[in-house]
């Protein structure tokens, strides 16, 4: 019985220990990533509307053959009268089913945006300033880079937005994340790069002039010890360059 209390204590300790490691890297277990969430809030829509769309084209093609014109029949038809309750009964009930699963997904849509937007506190924050045609991001020690976002796998990026000529929007498809960029005020967005040697596309969601399609980037995913030796050696070289 000692033996089994020990056992079951050394694997309680072993537990914590290791959630601990995990909360305290980069693999923190409480950082939750919002783009699968969208992904799957996307395809509940999608099954949403596929059925919805099933369901009323059966009905529509039933109605087409129960009430269809036949040879020697009348020219015009005719109802059945309905009481009011009936009446009502036939609209809200149906209504309410249908608008019921939509008033689910998009309640399910406000919880993921409000967790969206609850950034977390253990982040990379980078400075981006957009502009005709290019994204400029600064990075805490003073690097620079244009139209090529450097961040570590493993660590929530969160960008600080602004504009020096017109309204741009900062879309990463890969992340499902994007967010408008203006001047005169500062907007954000965040999202979690989790393997390295990956590249993904950045481009501008919104028009914002003739060479509008020509502003695109890259977010380049480092390990987070490539990423801190790149980092270091472009913040010298900022601080030299100054």
């Amino acid at each position: 019985m000692n033996r089994a209390l020990k056992h079951c204590a050394a694997a309680t300790v072993m537990v914590v220990a290791s959630a601990g490691v995990m909360a305290a890297g980069y693999g923190d277990a409480r950082i939750v990533d919002p783009a699968p969430g969208w992904d799957h809030l996307w395809r509940e829509v999608i099954i949403d509307i596929t059925v919805i769309g099933i369901l009323f084209a059966l009905m529509t093609a039933y109605f087409i053959w129960r009430y269809r014109r036949v040879p020697g029949g009348p020219t015009v038809g005719s109802g059945p009268t309905l009481s009011t309750a009936a009446a009502i009964g036939w609209v809200i009930i149906p209504v309410f089913v249908f608008m019921a699963d939509d008033f689910f997904i998009a309640a399910n849509g406000w919880v993921l945006w409000n967790s969206y937007r609850d950034v977390p506190a253990d982040r990379l924050e980078i400075q981006l300033e957009s502009g005709m045609y290019s994204w400029d991001y600064t990075y805490p020690n003073g690097a620079h880079t244009q139209n090529q976002l450097i961040v570590p796998a493993g660590k929530p990026i969160l960008l600080r937005m602004t504009s020096r000529d017109t309204l741009h929007n900062h879309f990463i498809p890969d992340f499902r994340v994007k967010e408008d960029s203006m001047p005169g005020r500062v907007t954000y967005l965040w999202f979690l790069p989790k393997e390295a040697g990956k590249e993904h596309i950045v481009t501008c969601a919104a028009y914002c002039g003739v060479m509008h399609s020509y502003m695109a980037g890259r977010v380049i995913v480092k390990t987070p010890e490539e990423f801190k030796a790149w980092y270091e050696a472009s913040g010298t070289a900022a601080k030299k360059s100054s």
